[in-house]
């Protein structure tokens, strides 16, 4: 989108879900959540389980944002290419330099490692990258669907896919075995589809600030009080094991509903002036801190150089994850400012190349032929 058409709550929201990221790999990667299924966890670590909660909806955040702004726009080849390019880029530059300069751990350097760098999408080097690629694949006939769709149908059709992958792991007291707790492209066509009835018809009951917020904080509570509960029947029956973390997955109800309420509070929030400026300009370089800290070649390696070994209590926790939040954040952005400035030269250079032009042309083409329906 135009940076005229962007929408500086959303772009704000997306900054927020970032670092609530950021905060999910520091805490898990970290080694900052102590075992569910261990005798104690300690204040401190039920401190980081309960920021656990409360940054557990952010993925689902991320995909009710580009569900919500994809929902009205055409498939287009380019961004599909641009976005490839982007990911193509973080996965093997920063992954042969980890690789490098001796930075990796808890991942070993082999073939498949390097096949991981290679091919990103194919081999899940970035999770929340392939299901969002395969999603904006199915674009152009989700999109057609959801346009066409009346506020029935459509109302209809995300009750059955939520029964279908959300609600019914949700109240069962067992494991399904094709439940992929929200690692797939399945659950974020839930979420599109989900973001698309805002989208068309409005946020209902919600529209309310207010209401949004208390929603959010309603359920993460809910969960944190919820997986407590499934972790004190375990202590004292040693059963379901499998299950004590249930409530904090991204296709659980409430980590669905919490996002939900989150996205909608911000939905309804206007955001003006310079400030509105800045957000907008801040917003499309945020996929650049994943990408960043996700690598494989940082993955594991990045969390102690913001103090996770160092956490010896909850105040020490809290300082050291708003620092890592702020800090990878901050690196994330700038990285992908260079690289967006480095790949705008490059395609100028490009662009004196015959061959080039024509591939251009091409891909705008194809861009067309999806516009015009």
């Amino acid at each position: 989108m135009s940076e005229k058409k962007r929408m500086a709550n959303l772009e704000l929201l997306r900054c927020v879900a970032m670092m609530m990221v950021v905060v999910l790999h520091f805490l898990g990667k970290g080694g900052l959540l102590p075992e569910l299924t261990g005798e104690s966890l300690g204040a401190a670590g039920t401190a980081a389980w309960l920021l656990e909660t409360f940054c557990i909806v952010a993925v689902n955040l991320y995909m009710f944002i580009s569900g919500y702004l994809l929902c009205t726009s055409s498939f287009k080849l380019s961004r599909l290419l641009r976005l490839l390019i982007q990911l193509w880029s973080y996965s093997v530059f920063f992954g042969v330099l980890g690789a490098a300069a001796g930075l990796i751990a808890e991942t070993p350097v082999d073939t498949h490692y390097f096949l991981t760098l290679l091919f990103p999408v194919s081999m899940g080097h970035y999770w929340f990258l392939t299901a969002y690629v395969f999603l904006y694949l199915l674009l152009p006939f989700l999109g057609l669907a959801v346009k066409r769709m009346t506020k029935q149908q459509l109302k209809a059709a995300i009750f059955l896919l939520l029964i279908m992958f959300c609600v019914l792991k949700s109240i069962l007291p067992l494991r399904l075995e094709m439940d992929e707790k929200g690692y797939d492209c399945l659950w974020y066509v839930c979420v599109f589809v989900t973001a698309a009835y805002i989208r068309r018809f409005g946020t209902g009951v919600l529209k309310k600030r207010g209401r949004g917020l208390c929603l959010y904080a309603a359920c993460c509570l809910l969960a944190f009080a919820g997986t407590m509960t499934l972790r004190f029947i375990f202590i004292r029956t040693g059963s379901i094991g499998r299950m004590t973390g249930m409530c904090l997955e991204y296709n659980h109800i409430l980590p669905f509903l919490g996002a939900l309420g989150l996205f909608c509070a911000f939905a309804q929030m206007e955001i003006k002036g310079k400030i509105a400026n800045v957000i907008n300009k801040i917003g499309p370089y945020t996929l650049g801190v994943y990408l960043l800290h996700e690598n494989l070649g940082l993955r594991y390696t990045w969390q102690p150089w913001f103090g996770c070994d160092r956490v010896n209590g909850v105040g020490e926790l809290l300082l050291f994850t708003l620092l890592a939040a702020v800090g990878v954040f901050l690196a994330g952005i700038l990285t992908e400012l260079l690289r967006t400035g480095l790949m705008a030269g490059l395609h100028r250079l490009l662009c004196g190349l015959k061959c080039y032009k024509r591939l251009i042309g091409r891909i705008e083409q194809v861009d067309n032929l999806f516009k015009e329906a």
